[in-house]
């Protein structure tokens, strides 16, 4: 058994090819016997069309430098025989959810950190699971015999080592990322493998001759405080492994707000593709806020660069709604105002003060179709509810390969059949 110095025990949690892995999980249980792990494969876009981006990719794909975020014409000039399959999101959240379920035996404190990651903190049950190092190898293991895919699970006494440690060899493998160990096993590592350190940041910290996030870790922090401001003081903290963030119970979070936001696994250079990732959130932001029956009179719209900084920006509206097309207007709006032009990896959208549907009268200032909206949305949240979320999608997500809903949404899942609109 180790011994262990830090009260705190985290895991990180991370599918292996999540999208890619649970299509081929669920192509095998329905009579498959190609396993498009084991050939170069990926999912995304349209693939008759071959619009639209990869979305993931298998380990034999790698091999032929296709890229996550690139477009499958692309993709396809590099690798002829790649095997294409479309993305199943209705799918992707049901892995997700029977993967959460299980972690939930363990620990009652799971932060959702994305569909295909989560983190655990173990502390609380440590004289439960007394070795956390078996208890993580057990779990994967249970993961891969239960479930179908693998996990690869990272152990260590913060959120940021753990995960650091989630991602030191892949697939199927569990890694503790102790303090102690930072020295052998984070330090020789490139500078851009430190996590929030981006594409765009690892070139400026090489022309001042930082490698490796050792050389980062024993750099003068006050020079790089100046040069990147909080930012510098962050990855100096990080490749340290300085990180004393909470796991956050996402079911915890009282209802005084609500909102979904999205990682985007590539960089958003154009105002287009941004409103429609707006579009994705505000469709599910929207279905929650009818479901709960409140309307709302704030919406607030967030994003992060590849450096993963950002800006924000709220308004006040001058009704209260519960309108799809509403919430996205608005969203498109102060995303405009705010986006300085840098690639945008994250992007999120909340709405606030809340109040009942039946308690509160709705006043639209010129607006003529509010009613016809309303029937709308109610008949497309039925649609969804009936058969599924995928059910009714539209016709601007087609060949994007981006998600047409993102976000939870509290429609319950069943048989896909998808009409356009």
């Amino acid at each position: 058994m180790v011994n262990f110095h830090d009260d705190r025990i985290i895991f990180h949690i991370d599918v292996n090819s999540a999208f890619l892995s649970w299509s081929a999980v669920d192509a095998i249980q329905h009579g498959s016997s190609l396993d498009i792990r084991e050939i170069p494969s990926a999912v995304g876009g349209d693939v008759e069309s071959r619009h639209g981006i990869i979305l993931a990719k298998s380990i034999p794909a790698k091999k032929y430098k296709i890229q996550t975020g690139e477009p499958i014409y692309t993709a396809r000039q590099k690798c002829p025989q790649l095997h294409l399959v479309p993305p199943n999101y209705p799918l992707y959240v049901q892995c997700s959810d029977a993967m959460v379920n299980i972690l939930r035996e363990y620990s009652p404190l799971i932060e959702r950190y994305s569909i295909d990651e989560c983190f655990m903190d173990m502390t609380t049950v440590k004289d439960i699971y007394k070795d956390p190092v078996e208890t993580a190898y057990n779990l994967k293991e249970r993961i891969k015999r239960e479930l179908g895919f693998t996990v690869n699970i990272g152990v260590s006494n913060n959120k940021l080592l753990a995960k650091m440690g989630s991602e030191l060899e892949k697939p199927d493998r569990l890694h503790t990322l102790f303090p102690i160990e930072i020295k052998d096993k984070l330090w020789p590592l490139p500078v851009d493998e430190l996590f929030m350190v981006g594409r765009a940041t690892a070139p400026k910290l090489n022309a001042m001759n930082i490698y490796t996030i050792g050389d980062l870790a024993n750099y003068n922090l006050d020079i790089l405080k100046k040069k990147f401001k909080s930012y510098g003081v962050m990855i100096w903290n990080y490749a340290n492994g300085i990180d004393s963030t909470p796991v956050k119970d996402n079911k915890s979070i009282e209802m005084k707000s609500i909102g979904n936001s999205t990682t985007i696994p590539f960089d958003v250079e154009d105002r287009q593709t941004a409103h429609m990732v707006l579009l994705s959130l505000a469709e599910t932001v929207g279905m929650r806020l009818r479901h709960s029956q409140n309307l709302c009179q704030l919406v607030y719209v967030y994003y992060k660069n590849n450096l993963f900084m950002g800006k924000a920006r709220q308004r006040k509206l001058k009704y209260k709604t519960d309108c799809t097309d509403h919430i996205n207007k608005e969203a498109c709006a102060l995303f405009d105002e705010i986006w300085d032009g840098s690639p945008v990896r994250q992007l999120g959208i909340s709405v606030s003060h809340l109040s009942s549907v039946y308690i509160d009268q709705v006043s639209f200032f010129d607006e003529r179709n509010i009613e016809r909206k309303q029937r709308l949305d109610k008949a497309i949240d039925e649609v969804r509810r009936k058969y599924g979320l995928n059910s009714l999608v539209r016709s601007v997500f087609l060949t994007s390969g981006l998600k047409p809903l993102d976000g939870g949404s509290p429609l319950e899942k069943g048989e896909e059949r998808t009409t356009i609109f």
